[in-house]
């Protein structure tokens, strides 16, 4: 049942009239969970809470697939605003952003030169910013876009690799000859089993291999989980080959598992927080409900009490 529940949260999260619904209703959803707000003034805001509590920050302006060249245009603007008020303010946050919400989908060139844009505001705050990966048919796109950008602004900007695709090992080791900045993730699109492990123990045991893989090569390694299996086997792994702990970072999402993040940090590694903002907080919102369906309870009461 709960895997019947998490298909059909994936399949929402890509339907524009649900998205559309949903804004009506606002972060007052239950989403001011997951989003840190919806304005650039909200989101520094969290980052500075967040540094108070020794917590490093990766922020996204939420936005997806774009449908004309203004509005790439504009998403690109919204990036190069939020690294200009990160270095105003003086927070320690970097920068995660999606290729097609820079048009991808509509041109490679155009979202090449907003990237461009995006880059070189961020090597100019000395900042870093990380291109996160989407499903699973632009893959391919944005790891060639990557290598071409890593090769002009090197580890100004990095990438994610998803665990659950089979292909993964492969471009982890190729990347970790540009000894290329990765962020291990799971992943969290619904994807054909031809492509991604259909189990979750075969996608965490593949998470294991591809963040001690980067990790053994010397290459600076960002561990995205909130499994605590996960978590403490990769302190073993790191305390028995003798990694230090400014050689990589644990990373969580804005909202979940506070307490663990907190405990983390007091134990002297360096965790990053993922904190979304902006207005386009739908698919996301939906793709942290598929993750673990139970929070669709907690969302129904937010609606009530609304």
């Amino acid at each position: 049942m709960e895997q019947v529940m998490r298909n059909v949260l994936l399949l929402m999260a890509k339907n524009r009239k649900a998205n559309q619904l949903a804004r009506r209703y606002g972060l007052r959803l239950g989403a001011q969970r997951f989003v840190a707000g919806q304005t650039l003034a909200e989101a520094i805001s969290t980052v500075q809470t967040l540094n108070a509590k020794q917590l490093l920050v990766t922020l996204d302006h939420l936005g997806e697939s774009v449908f004309t060249e203004a509005e790439a245009i504009q998403s690109a603007d919204a990036c190069v605003q939020t690294l200009a008020a990160i270095s105003e303010r003086g927070v320690r946050s970097h920068l995660s952003i999606k290729l097609t919400q820079l048009g991808m989908d509509l041109s490679r060139d155009l979202c090449k030169e907003n990237v461009i844009r995006i880059l070189e505001e961020a090597k100019k705050h000395n900042n870093f910013v990380r291109i996160d990966m989407e499903d699973y048919a632009h893959n391919e796109k944005t790891i060639a876009l990557f290598r071409e950008l890593h090769a002009t602004y090197g580890n100004t900007v990095g990438l994610v690799i998803q665990a659950y695709l089979y292909k993964s090992e492969k471009d982890v080791a190729q990347l970790g000859e540009l000894n290329a900045n990765l962020r291990i993730v799971k992943g969290a699109y619904k994807e054909d089993a031809s492509v991604a492990f259909p189990n979750k123990a075969d996608v965490d045991k593949n998470f294991l291999h591809l963040a001690q893989q980067h990790l053994a090569n010397g290459h600076y390694t960002a561990i995205a989980t909130h499994d605590e299996a996960i978590i403490e086997q990769m302190k073993q792994f790191v305390a028995s080959q003798h990694i230090p702990k400014d050689a990589f970072e644990f990373q969580m999402l804005y909202g979940i598992r506070p307490q663990l993040q907190q405990q983390l940090a007091l134990e002297g590694y360096k965790v990053r927080i993922y904190v979304p903002y902006g207005d386009d907080w739908y698919a996301y919102f939906m793709r942290r409900l598929a993750e673990r369906p139970a929070n669709v309870s907690f969302v129904v009461k937010s609606m009530i009490h609304a």
